[in-house]
């Protein structure tokens, strides 16, 4: 990237050259940004899926990238010699700016290794030795901490810096990036089932892993989405009806992604292992605490620019090495991770993955979790009666469930405006006469049908010595 306007711009594997801003590029080459070099995309996806090295880095700029192209296919973009320009202020120009920044940003607080690593330490909580009254008690999760980056980072380097330099509203692409800004479309572009993020990562992640599940009609969707007006000033954005199948493909590609990719049954156990093994890490005070965190961002403290894949591989090895945990069983879990040594999988008909449709989808979810956990501490019980100290068993009950879209029921149920429409999250269609209706609702479409089915995935992992005793108990 060099310092003459016309040569700002960076080539990607997807979309070829995409042109920069200069404060784009101060962003990008803060150590905040280039530490997103250093963490997978898609976790520990690489060892079932050897492609799958790309990461948060290029996926954040591709993400910017696409947030521009679904401005400009809305009509609500601004040429680029006023995209660069410092002097163009007026509100489509900031807004455009602000869209893109915010998408650039979204990811700038990932954890190492994403969500596994993210889920252990919103699962330890907040720390005890924390000092009090230093920090806000912040969720320690990526989207707290990444908004805090954008907040509390007015030093040379540091993102705070860099957006008040060009006159940027920090508060207003803090809000962007979680949704909740004052405006709406802003809000569904960053935030829903047809958004930036997710127009970006399907694909990436089908060229990298080779999976063809996320391909889409990319440049179809773009072409047809449309913006509708509601009152109160808000504008909103949906597709037009001639593209109902292509929007439909989308969902349906996500679905199938995140079943085969995410959820592989092959990669799942080592995210879980590496979840669980920095829970452990946590507990005993052998790697940063999330306060730790909010303290080295809010002091540059340059630790937190290692904090990064490598960082938690790193840990796993010391660990290891200098026997810094007497319990065989996390020392097991990370041999495992480190050498890509696959735990046993318990195949009991309850653990098995079961489609559940809307109308019985909570409460069938809710008895099944039940039966499920009575069971494993059933199994428990019998390794700590029959087993040894090194035996483990290890439950994942999915954070998400992979669904379609949801139905009218859960868009009803979980309704937060006076006018529906302005909904943020569900997928709208754009009628002939330019008023929105739900994808949903839309009698002529798979949606309608589909809407509300979630395909929920639980596993059971055991040690050799624990499944050894339990397999033949189900078997019989």
């Amino acid at each position: 990237m060099g310092h003459n306007p016309s040569s700002r711009a960076i080539f990607d594997v997807l979309y070829g050259f995409i042109p920069i801003t200069e404060w784009e590029e101060a962003i990008i080459n803060s150590p905040f940004f280039q530490r997103l070099r250093w963490i997978k995309q898609l976790g520990f996806s690489n060892y079932i899926f050897p492609g799958a090295e790309h990461n948060r880095f290029a996926h954040a700029i591709g993400v910017m990238h696409s947030m521009d192209q679904m401005l400009e296919a809305l009509g609500l973009s601004v040429p680029f010699h006023e995209l660069q320009s410092r002097k163009t202020t007026h509100q489509r120009a900031m807004l455009h700016k602000s869209l893109r920044i915010a998408a650039l940003l979204h990811d700038i607080g990932t954890f190492p290794f994403s969500h596994a690593i993210e889920y252990a330490y919103i699962r330890h909580g907040h720390d005890d030795r924390r000092p009090a009254g230093r920090q806000k008690n912040l969720p320690n999760s990526h989207e707290h901490l990444g908004s805090f980056i954008i907040k509390n980072t007015a030093y040379e380097g540091g993102i705070t810096q860099i957006l008040e330099k060009y006159g940027f509203d920090v508060q207003l692409i803090s809000r962007i990036i979680k949704g909740e800004s004052p405006y709406l479309i802003a809000n569904q572009l960053m935030h829903s089932d047809l958004d930036a993020d997710r127009m970006d990562y399907l694909i990436r992640d089908a060229h990298y892993t080779g999976i063809r599940y996320g391909q889409f009609d990319r440049d179809y969707i773009l072409a047809s989405l449309q913006t509708f007006s509601l009152p109160k000033g808000q504008l909103g954005y949906g597709i037009r009806e001639t593209a109902v199948h292509a929007i439909e493909d989308f969902l349906i590609a996500r679905y199938h992604w995140y079943s085969q990719v995410i959820r592989n049954p092959g990669s799942a156990k080592f995210d879980i292992l590496s979840s669980h093994v920095a829970k452990s890490f946590l507990e005993k005070d052998l790697m940063y605490q999330f306060h730790d965190l909010l303290s080295m961002v809010e002091k540059r403290g340059e630790r937190f620019f290692w904090w990064n894949d490598t960082y938690f591989i790193t840990r796993c090895q010391e660990v290891r090495y200098h026997e810094l945990l007497k319990d065989p069983r996390v020392s097991e879990w990370i041999e495992m991770l480190l050498y890509r040594k696959s735990p046993k999988t318990l195949n009991h008909p309850l653990f098995q993955a079961q489609l559940l449709s809307d109308s019985d989808n909570e409460f069938a979810k809710t008895k099944r979790i039940e039966k499920i956990e009575k069971i494993v501490r059933e199994y428990e019980n019998l390794i700590k009666k029959q087993g040894s100290p090194k035996d483990w068993i290890l439950l994942d009950i999915p954070q998400k469930d992979v669904v379609f879209t949801s139905g009218m029921k859960k868009i009803l149920r979980r309704r937060t405006r006076d006018n529906l429409y302005e909904e943020r999250d569900p997928i709208k269609i754009v009628q002939r006469d330019g008023k929105p209706m739900f994808l949903v609702e839309y009698e002529n479409s798979l949606m309608n049908k589909l809407a509300g089915f979630s395909n929920f995935v639980p596993s059971v992992y055991v040690s050799d010595g624990a499944y050894k005793k339990l397999a033949p108990l189900i078997r019989k």
